[in-house]
């Protein structure tokens, strides 16, 4: 089961940021609860909705992401 079976966007839920499917919890909320140090256990025992493979299915969409993502070097002249 990959991403696009758990991650899901719509312009209905959350103005279109990236969810877990069947919830209005975003990717960028459970990344930012790692983020500060919360384990897997402590986000399954406060979202008793969500799963393991939800968490990491948001890990591994934020990592698509990063890899997807272009960087343009800027020239600076002082």
């Amino acid at each position: 089961m990959g991403n696009e079976d758990r991650i899901v966007v719509s312009p209905d839920v959350l103005v279109g940021k990236p969810v877990i499917k069947g919830t209005r919890i975003a990717v960028e909320f459970i990344i930012g609860l790692l983020a500060n140090g919360w384990t897997h256990d402590d986000i399954l025992n406060n979202y008793p909705g969500l799963t393991s493979e939800d968490i990491l299915a948001c890990l591994s969409y934020a990592s698509s992401v990063l890899q997807a993502e272009k960087v343009y070097p800027l020239e600076f002249s002082l």
